[in-house]
């Protein structure tokens, strides 16, 4: 089979497990639409840069670190695919959970004085420092990657992954601007949620049936 061909299916499955993931809105996304309504487009926009350069960052420290144990431990591939598909399912689990529940988004202010830099940094460090980045990046990377993944498939989820970052921070912080926006998303969550467990499933059983 074409070397292409037999990952792109892996590649397309990560990139829409990272782009779902964006749908359910964490610690990120509602500093984002927080730093949108209160403050202004302008710091929101900053404000989701900063969180898609925290991504890339992310992105390049887990295809090396997964390259580098594969490489000198091809056995843990086994292991590194059970956590990858264990965390989605978790991931699955509390999509479904909360599409059974009616809170409501709050989206507060972050506090900060300052010109849209400041924001852009703010924005950095909230992703950098967020615990669940990493186990997303294994559960990402064990879609697509194998000890015997030439280098452009890794190169290609970092940078993919990055301009969905962007496309899709920047979007709420156009979007959720506007208090209607935030009203309409509410409308849809349990829904949203509920298709995010489903392809979170999905995802865990490709990770558990592949063959690499």
């Amino acid at each position: 089979m074409d070397p292409i061909a037999s990952y792109l299916p892996g590649i397309l499955l990560a990139f829409g497990a990272f782009s779902l993931g964006m749908l359910s809105p964490g610690p990120n996304i509602m500093s984002v639409i927080g730093t949108s309504m209160s403050v202004g487009r302008k710091s929101g926009k900053a404000l989701a840069l900063g969180v898609a350069t925290g991504t890339f960052f992310w992105g390049l420290l887990a295809f090396w670190g997964f390259t580098t144990v594969l490489s000198l431990y091809a056995s843990v591939m086994f292991a590194i695919k059970i956590f990858g598909a264990t965390y989605l399912l978790w991931l699955a689990f509390k999509s479904f959970r909360s599409a059974t529940t009616t809170k409501k988004i709050v989206a507060t202010d972050l506090g900060i004085t300052g010109r849209p830099a400041a924001y852009y940094r703010r924005g950095l460090l909230i992703q950098m420092t967020n615990p669940k980045a990493a186990l997303t990046w294994v559960a990402v990377m064990s879609l697509a990657v194998d000890a015997s993944a030439p280098l452009w498939v890794g190169c290609s989820i970092v940078f993919g992954t990055t301009l969905i970052s962007i496309f899709g921070h920047m979007t709420y912080a156009i979007a959720f601007s506007t208090a209607p926006m935030v009203g309409a998303y509410q409308k849809a969550r349990r829904w949203i949620e509920a298709g995010l467990g489903a392809f979170f499933c999905f995802a865990s059983y490709k990770i558990l049936t592949s063959k690499s």
